[in-house]
């Protein structure tokens, strides 16, 4: 593809998947798409629509694909900075995969090459050579695949959750971290007390309701809380609502609500936060032509909150989702416990492969936790035993064909970044009037 053709083919698909956000809010995505122009990586998050344009077509490859191994339930946009710490339903702190707004069911391999290819992107950036980026990769794949293994062979030397308990290292230090936050510093920063109870704070980014939008968020919860018949939370009494607009790479535009939430006493410091968050299609879902899988869900919001469920075991017991004028909603608590890992302190290549090795075990745990054994029943077969019996056939073939595809498409990418720059400060990227 000539530099012409590709430069037009980034600005399509780009166009095809913004474009009607992007006239809702041109302001908005603007801001997104500097922040993507700052770094190739910062790109990379920023455009999953073109990396799975790109899987779908000049990258299509069905190596170790299967009917069952291509239908499998997948977080969607897993670069290595959707990883961070939760506390989940049992009250213990987490580190795993988080952020599942683009979850869907399809290929494993998919999750993973998006995965490899960040290392890439990530191993370039502190200025690693190809052989050690190479070695980083052939770590995750060969974590992976010895974890998902031991899942399927029953378990007893899967590593599991990674825990206070286990945890070493990186993220270890990422753990103990989310241990000292509170809730009480999480309230500080975005409350403050007025006539002895709490409100929120308003500032950049943070709009007043009126009365009738407030009364259809009330509504739209109450119908929210249906969704969580087994998992109700103590408090539904709303204290203060307030309107946000996403800022970040991945949010540009959408409209969310926070709710301010009584506590499990009248104590100001327990009180909770919770959002409600306009969902949106995921980027793989253009690219899989499964009626199955797009008739599971109501709407966008049920598909978010439903994925999360199916991927993350023991999850935030106040996810769920509604609908809020029509459209699809999730549902989640604002997390006082949650910590992302921040790659720019972890630079050494013992420690880079150390977290590596983590991750490769965690993204194991998670496709293997949504399949027959789960509450779900839209992926209907054992995934360990699927994806196990799939790379089994040709193990050094299948970190070989990850290592590959992390070098070819980091390279893509940083090519597609520096034409993403020229388009963005040309013009050539429409709707941003």
């Amino acid at each position: 593809m000539s530099d012409r053709s590709r430069a037009d083919f980034i600005v399509d698909v780009l166009t095809r998947e913004f474009g009607a956000l992007m006239a809702q809010d041109p302001g908005a995505f603007r801001r997104k798409f500097r922040k993507m122009a700052a770094t190739p990586f910062a790109f990379y998050r920023g455009s999953a629509s073109l990396f799975y344009a790109d899987l779908s077509g000049a990258y299509r490859d069905p190596s170790f694909l299967d009917e069952r191994t291509s239908r499998v339930w997948i977080h969607g946009d897993l670069h290595a900075e959707n990883f961070g710490t939760y506390m989940n339903s049992s009250g213990q702190l987490v580190f795993n995969v988080n952020d599942f707004d683009e979850a869907y069911v399809g290929p494993f391999s998919w999750d993973l090459k998006r995965f490899a290819a960040s290392v890439a992107l990530i191993g370039y950036a502190k200025a690693l050579s190809d052989s050690a980026i190479t070695g980083l990769v052939t770590t995750f794949a060969e974590s992976y695949r010895t974890e998902l293994g031991a899942i399927a062979a029953g378990g007893d030397d899967a590593i599991g959750s990674i825990t206070l308990d286990n945890a070493d290292g990186v993220l270890r230090r990422v753990l103990q971290q989310a241990r000292l936050n509170t809730r009480v510093e999480m309230l500080a920063g975005q409350t403050t007390i007025d006539s002895y109870e709490r409100r929120f704070s308003t500032g950049d980014g943070v709009f007043e309701v009126d009365e009738p939008t407030a009364a259809r968020v009330r509504a739209a919860f109450e119908a929210y809380l249906t969704t969580l018949p087994d998992r109700r939370p103590v408090s539904t009494v709303i204290k203060d609502i307030k309107l946000r607009k996403g800022v970040g790479i991945g949010s540009a535009g959408l409209p969310s609500y926070n709710l301010l939430l009584e506590g499990h006493t009248q104590a100001l410091e327990n009180d909770v936060v919770i959002y409600m968050k306009q969902a949106q299609v995921p980027a793989v879902a253009r690219w899989i032509d499964d009626e199955r899988v797009r008739g599971y869900f109501r709407h966008q919001g049920h598909r978010t909150a439903e994925s999360q469920l199916a991927l993350q075991a023991h999850a935030d017991p106040w996810l769920g989702y509604t609908e809020f004028d029509g459209v699809g909603q999730l549902v989640a608590e604002v997390s006082p416990y949650a910590a992302d890992l921040d790659w720019s302190d972890v630079n050494e290549p013992e420690e880079l492969t150390g977290v590596v090795a983590d991750l490769g075990r965690a993204v194991a745990r998670m496709h293997s936790v949504a399949d027959d054994e789960s509450s779900h029943d839209l992926v209907d077969f054992s995934t360990e035993e699927a994806i196990v019996a799939q790379v089994d056939r040709d193990p050094a073939g299948f970190v070989a064909h990850l290592v590959d595809f992390a070098h070819r498409y980091g390279d893509q990418a940083r090519e597609d970044h520096q034409d993403f720059v020229d388009l963005f400060r040309n013009g050539r990227l429409p709707g941003l009037e």
